[in-house]
């Protein structure tokens, strides 16, 4: 299950997950002319995985939220997930000091932390309560540099990132009983759709290149590819962590 599944990180995991034989499902939030754009991704994943569901609704939404959960009760006809990755992005990349822009609001704040963060709480709690877990789930969440360090405009993102983090770690503690593993990957700068939405993006992918060992950026098959490893039964052990997958960006 893919929250936020039709674009960037999640796309690309979802993708991967397919190429491997797991059923797929996602969960987004797309337009009838953005539909048109991902229907050659989703047929993509439909024909290399053993199933394939998708629901175009609001993830924020609590009612759509029960719906789905509704509905999968029936479509998984018994089956149980076995990895929840949230790859919601929505937020507001506003300044806190502005003589030209809207200044960041408390709203903007509240938005962008429920969007990116509570929600991963709020998803997990629906499908545990739901007793839609497998008895090995894992829970994955995507993360960025922004968690400890400084970027104008991304406060609100900072904010809920630092948030996701928090309670993935709490989920990892307070669900380990019932076999349920939570982690973060700390993805490098990587050049998707909502990162080009950063009004300084084309600075930070620059300065991104020229500190990475590798010389370029991360890939969003870099990061689907350890979420394909983090849901192989050797990864059973990791829990509550935190996995910087930048290709060593991160060390200088």
């Amino acid at each position: 299950m893919i929250l936020g599944g039709s674009s960037g990180l999640g796309l690309a995991s979802a993708k991967k997950l397919a190429q491997h034989g797991m059923n797929i499902c996602i969960v987004h939030r797309d337009t009838r002319v953005q539909r048109r754009n991902i229907d050659k991704d989703f047929k993509e994943i439909a024909e290399n995985s053993k199933g394939f569901i998708s629901y175009n609704v609001d993830a924020l939404n609590a009612e759509k939220r029960i719906s789905v959960i509704k509905s999968l009760k029936t479509e998984l006809e018994g089956n149980k997930i076995k990895i929840l990755v949230h790859s919601i992005a929505r937020g507001n990349l506003k300044p806190m000091v502005s003589d030209s822009f809207p200044t960041l609001q408390s709203d903007d704040l509240n938005l962008t932390i429920n969007a990116m963060g509570i929600s991963l709480y709020e998803w997990v709690k629906a499908v545990f309560d739901a007793k839609l877990f497998s008895k090995d789930a894992r829970i994955i969440g995507f993360t960025s540099e922004g968690n400890n360090k400084v970027l104008k405009n991304y406060a609100a993102i900072s904010a809920a990132k630092v948030t996701l983090e928090a309670i993935a770690r709490n989920i990892a503690l307070e669900f380990a009983r019932f076999g349920i593993k939570a982690n973060c990957i700390q993805a490098g700068v990587t050049d998707t759709e909502s990162f080009r939405m950063i009004p300084s993006s084309n600075e930070i992918k620059k300065q991104s290149i020229s500190r990475n060992p590798f010389g370029r950026l991360t890939l969003p098959e870099d990061i689907a590819n350890v979420v394909y490893l983090l849901a192989k039964d050797e990864a059973a052990w990791i829990n509550g962590t935190i996995i910087q997958v930048d290709g060593g960006e991160h060390l200088k």
